[in-house]
Parts: C-alpha cells; structure tokens; sequence
C-alpha cells in the first residue's frame, strides 16, 4: 500500500531536500525548561531634563499633575537634589493645607461671631439697653429653634407644667399653643408701653374677665380668654405676629430706656417695673421654649450667664412676697410671734446661695416683705444650682424633689422653696 501525499517522509523524498513541517509543535514551557524569561522591553528612554526645567516641575508634582515620564525624572532629581527637595517638601505641605480634613459644615457660632464684628464695626444707632438684652435674645433663640418646624412639630403635644400653691398642676397644648401663650402674655408689656393688645385685635379682651378661678386680667386669664375666643387651634400662623410683636416691644423699651419714665406692667394682682417685667418675660420664654424642645427631641441650652443671673436675682427679690402670698391664703406657716417687725427692721433671715453660673447669694427676709436682711439674724442657708433653681421657680420641679443643700432652720428651708415653686404660673 502506497503512502500518500499526507505522509512526510514521501514529502521530502519528492522535494528533494528536507523541508519544515507545516504544524509547528508545542513550545516549551520556561517552568518544564527550568529556563529564565527573557527580560521586559524597557521604554526608550527620554531625554534628560536640565535642572531649571525640574525646578519648574516641582509645582506641578506636588499636586500629582505631571506625567509618567515627568514624575520618574523629578523623583530621581529630588535624591540627588537638597535644595530641590526642601522646596518639594514645602510645596506638598502646602498642598495638603488646600484640602482640610475637617467637616465643611459651617461653625455653628459663625454667625455670632460675623454680628459682633459689624457691631464693633459700626454700633447700633438705637442700642438695645442691657436689661432689654435678656428678653430680646430670648425670644431670638425661640424664633431660631421654629424656624424650620413643619406641621408635624407644630401640632406636637407639649405639656405645660406649674406649681398651683399646694400640688403640681399640668395643662396640655401645642407647640402652637405655647406660643400663643407667650404671644397673650407678651401683650401685657406691649399694652404698658402702648402698643397693640393682642387680645383686643382677636376679639377676646371681653373674655378676660370670664375665667372662673384666675384674677381678671393675669396672664392666666388672657390666655385662657384667647383660646375661649378662638375657632380653631392655634397653627404655625401665630409666629409671624408673635416675632413682630417681640421685636415691637425691644424697639419701644429701647427708645424709652433713657427717658426715667419706665411705666409699670400690670399682672392683674400686682403689677413689675418695665425692668423686671421683660426679665420675666425672659424667663418665661426660656422655660416654654424648653418644653417646645423637650417635645420635638430637640437640644436647648439655658440663657447666656449674665443673664441667667438676672433671671435669678429677679426670683431672689420676689420670694419674700410669694412667702408673705402663702401666708395670707393659709398655705405657710405664721410668722413667729412677736415677728411682725415695722418696715426696716431686721428679722429672721435665711441665706440663698445659688451655684454654677449666673449664681450668686442673696439674703431673704422670712417674716415679712418690709423687713430687712440680716446676716446677724441668718437661721437657715440653702443652696441649689442655678438652673434647677429656675426649674423650680418654673414649676418644673416638685420642691419636695429639688435637689438643694440646706442647714439650720427646716421649716424654713421647706417655706422657701414652696415659695419658689409658688411663682410660677401657666
């Protein structure tokens, strides 16, 4: 049997001579050879770049601009280079400062900071007085924390609380409601500087006096009159009104603060000077917009310290006519016999030191509001801090809860802080 053409032994017979077979066969691999792989081609080189051109590069390199080729040359010039190298150092520091790890939420103290300033810069042409300062920055940090309230925040329940002169006492609104609260109550400072009654423009005034169990024209029954009068609950709308009214009120103060004729505000069973009666109207907006925070989980800080202690001071001066108020409705104890001192005399006297900022002492006179302090006739001392002294001016702590350190006379401690807790109010 002949071989055919396919067979290659035939095929280099005919040919002649011995020719390459058309399949060539498999490679050896390096790893079966135990032979090295030849090495990779290297990039032509380029030329080499002089040194002020280098130089010239170091900007670049230090913000990862340059090229592959760029960069392998400006390395290797930086080992051999001292200067070269200092001044590329210098430049990625530099870098480094155009990108700061830190969050670029703004400072949250920026804008206070930027006010100071222009204050410093050019000052006010009507200065706010400083006892006008506590009730405008107040109501600012109140305006600040409603600014982005939607409806849901709005209508939140909030839960007012107060001390009645024997119990705690609670009455539940809105974030709203609170605020027309404080819109009602406000209005007794507008009305004593001539402004608009807020009541008067609701329709409500006629109602002031139809609250059965609250004195005619406190702020009690104005508020209690406004929500009588109004038909629906109050909304987000009442903020306009209440900022206007606020900023109204710090604008008439100060224009009347130099004149030395501060009229007096009325409370219904007793009426404040100007004066005291803005630092109540501070302190009140403190302790709602507290509740307003506390019921949409929200932070709230307690007034700057100066004026917290004149929010304290005010308290201070006022305790012994809330002792001498317990007194005459049966809720405190007699004074003493033979302790119905004349006016100026000085009598039993107890000594409130109150801690942390905006602290301060103050000597109470425990017999009658006539009479005077005296270091010499101290029976007790008591002593709280600063805010939970406020919290429980405000009603917001039982006074059997406050924690306060106290010697000498017990009766009189507890009497003291029963009057405390006795001066708030809705």
């Amino acid at each position: 049997m002949n071989d055919g053409p396919g067979n290659p032994e035939e095929s280099r017979k005919h040919g002649g001579q011995d020719r390459a077979p058309r399949v060539p066969p498999p490679r050896a691999s390096v790893e079966d050879g135990g032979r090295t792989p030849p090495p990779a081609p290297h990039p032509p080189a380029g030329p080499a770049l002089e040194h002020r051109v280098l130089m010239s590069l170091l900007g670049a390199w230090a913000l990862a601009a340059c090229s592959a080729e760029e960069t392998a040359a400006v390395e290797e010039h930086l080992g051999e280079c001292g200067p070269c190298a200092e001044e590329a150092l210098r430049l990625r520091d530099a870098v480094g400062l155009l990108h700061p790890p830190e969050s670029l939420d703004l400072d949250p103290g920026l804008r206070t900071r930027v006010l100071d300033t222009c204050l410093e810069r050019r000052r006010p042409r009507i200065p706010v007085p400083p006892w006008v300062a506590p009730y405008d920055a107040e109501t600012a940090r109140l305006d600040a924390l409603l600014q982005d309230f939607g409806d849901a925040e709005w209508h939140a329940p909030v839960r007012l609380r107060w001390f009645d002169g024997r119990e705690p006492a609670a009455r539940r609104t809105t974030v709203a409601g609170v605020l027309t609260h404080l819109w009602c109550v406000d209005g007794l400072v507008a009305s004593a500087l001539g402004l608009d009654d807020p009541l008067a423009e609701a329709g409500a005034d006629k109602d002031a006096q139809d609250s059965p169990g609250v004195v005619e024209g406190s702020p009690t029954a104005r508020t209690e009159a406004y929500w009588r009068a109004a038909r629906v609950p109050p909304t987000r709308a009442v903020r306009g009104p209440w900022r206007e009214q606020s900023h109204a009120v710090v604008r008439t103060a100060a224009f009347a603060g130099g004149s030395g004729g501060e009229p007096a505000v009325s409370y219904g069973e007793h009426t404040l000077p100007l004066r005291d009666a803005l630092l109540d109207r501070a302190f009140e907006c403190w302790v709602h917009a507290d509740d307003i925070a506390e019921a949409v989980d929200y932070p709230y800080e307690p007034p700057a310290p100066r004026h917290l202690h004149g929010m304290i001071d005010l308290a201070a001066r006022t305790l012994p006519q809330s002792l001498a108020a317990r007194r005459r409705a049966g809720l405190a104890e007699p004074a003493p016999r033979g302790r119905h001192l004349v006016a100026g005399a000085p009598g039993r006297s107890l000594r409130l030191e109150i801690e942390g900022t905006g602290g301060g002492e103050w000597l109470i006179p425990l017999d009658s509001p006539g009479a005077a302090a005296s270091p010499e006739h101290e029976v007790a001392h008591l002593a709280l801090d600063g805010v939970e002294f406020c919290r429980l001016a405000a009603g917001h702590v039982p006074p059997a809860e406050a924690a306060a350190g106290h010697s000498g006379d017990r009766t009189a401690v507890r009497e003291v802080l029963l009057a405390t807790a006795s001066l708030s109010r809705l």
